[in-house]
């Protein structure tokens, strides 16, 4: 029995090494690994480095969990917060994987800042790694990117009145801002044509364009190798070197596991909420963005008027630019932080000056105006999460038959459908009058409303009317 048994095993590890042997024979993924595993690191293994790594292991988790989404989510002005409710409320596990992918996208943030601030206090950009540095910049944008389209898919009040606010900050810039606010809206205003965008921004653009960049931003920083801790000279670092593998990978290994505990643990205690369908009438609700994006959000209530444009454009496009060119506004060799004391300087001033925004607003919340109705809106949106799911329903055979009936018995009703189609209020109101999740039912409302009354709205909007952005000339 034991030599039959020794025998299997033997015979499994033989199979095993010549599929091995046989796919090394075509890809070389044995001298790759080889290559990869035994990457020489000056000064040895450290705790400091395991933000790259750990980047690419919340990127990998987020592409799971948003793909498992996905196969749930219908990306419509009128479907969204319905399929985001049923994820949350009917999927098994489904409110502990969508916090996990919300909490994901703030982890994100959170490592790529540590990150970011870990190769600046090093000098790890020095030394033949200008290419690395703007490749690592430009994944920070796409992932502040994949928070701000990820924010409009759930389809409710915060999500909607702060892609208002964004997309409103993207037509402040000059000459082409509105042409920037139509094609990120799709139109004039936020709704289905948005969510649409938005979603294949999230889901396929973006994601894709962040995995071309992370294989450059490898190929780039195998090509420089590490730099090693800040007494190594950026180019021909002389101290004693250690292989990646195995501590290291031992390393990232145990921050990835770290991560998952907390990403896990929040995910359980304090799942993440939905609020009720975004309602564009509702003029009291106050927009909020995501915790990352309220320095920015602080940062516009200094700008009124034409200064607007310094605020939204001049200034945060000067400290993009910063941002890219440090490596040619740093260029010495000197990696010691200590002995950069103006780009130290600088960087300072700007987290300083992000922190300082970020803890303003949130004081500024706590005004008593503010804080109650902020408060009414935490409720609304835990009231709403503790209701039972509501499946969405579209009766359109019964929405037309009535829609008929009222043109056969009102001979003012088609006039009244040819304005309803030539101004494209279907847009709002949905086809035929229905309804949708931006504007109330238009189906009997002579009924509700006496003719000289409805044309006293059509030429007088209410200030609910107004809010909702409708155009009743």
């Amino acid at each position: 029995m034991k030599n039959e048994t020794e025998k299997s095993a033997s015979s499994g590890v033989s199979l095993r090494s010549r599929a091995l042997d046989w796919v090394d024979a075509r890809t070389g993924v044995r001298s790759l690994m080889k290559k990869t595993l035994e990457e020489p690191i000056p000064g040895g293994a450290r705790w400091a480095y395991v933000f790259g790594s750990g980047l690419l292991f919340i990127f990998i988790l987020q592409v799971i969990t948003g793909i498992s989404l996905a196969l749930y989510y219908t990306p419509s002005a009128e479907t969204a917060h319905t399929s985001v409710a049923y994820i949350t409320k009917q999927v098994a596990g489904g409110a502990f994987l969508r916090s996990l992918h919300s909490y994901g996208s703030s982890a994100m943030i959170i490592v790529l800042a540590l990150h970011f601030l870990q190769t600046f206090l090093y000098g790890s950009f020095k030394g033949r790694r200008e290419l690395l540095w703007l490749s690592g910049a430009l994944l920070s944008f796409l992932i502040l990117g994949m928070g701000f389209t990820g924010y409009l898919l759930p389809w409710d009040q915060k999500a909607y009145f702060a892609t208002a606010v964004g997309t409103n900050v993207a037509g402040q810039v000059p000459l082409i801002g509105s042409l920037i606010t139509r094609f990120l809206r799709g139109g004039d205003t936020i709704g289905t044509l948005t969510v649409s965008r938005f979603y294949v921004a999230h889901v396929f653009l973006i994601p894709s364009t962040i995995l071309m960049f992370v294989a450059a931003h490898i190929f780039l920083f195998r090509k420089a190798g590490p730099a090693g801790p800040v007494t190594e000279h950026p180019v021909t670092p002389k101290l004693h070197t250690e292989p990646f593998y195995p501590r290291q990978v031992l390393f990232d290994m145990l921050f990835a596991l770290l991560i998952v505990a907390v990403l896990a643990g929040l995910s359980y205690l304090r799942p993440v909420t939905l609020g009720p369908i975004a309602n564009p009438a509702d003029s009291r609700f106050l927009p909020r963005p995501e915790w990352y994006y309220l320095p920015m959000f602080e940062w516009l209530k200094f700008w009124e008027g034409p200064a607007v444009v310094v605020g939204v454009v001049v200034i945060p496009g000067l400290l993009a630019a910063a941002l890219f060119l440090m490596p040619f506004l740093d260029r010495r060799l000197e990696r010691k932080i200590w002995r950069r004391p103006i780009p130290a300087l600088a960087v300072a001033c700007v987290v300083f000056g992000m922190v300082f925004l970020g803890i303003k607003s949130q004081i500024d919340d706590h005004q008593p105006g503010t804080a109650q109705q902020l408060a009414q809106q935490l409720e609304e949106e835990k009231a709403f999460s503790a209701e039972a799911f509501v499946p969405y329903t579209n009766a359109p055979d019964k929405v037309s038959s009535e829609v008929n009936v009222a043109v056969s018995a009102d001979p003012l009703v088609p006039k009244g459908k040819d304005i309803f189609n030539e101004r494209g209020c279907s847009a709002c109101h949905g086809d035929n009058g229905a309804g949708s999740a931006l504007a109330p039912s238009l189906v009997g409302i002579t009924h509700k409303f006496p003719p000289d009354r409805l044309a006293a709205l059509l030429h007088s909007p209410s200030p609910r009317m107004k809010a909702g952005r409708h155009a009743h000339g």
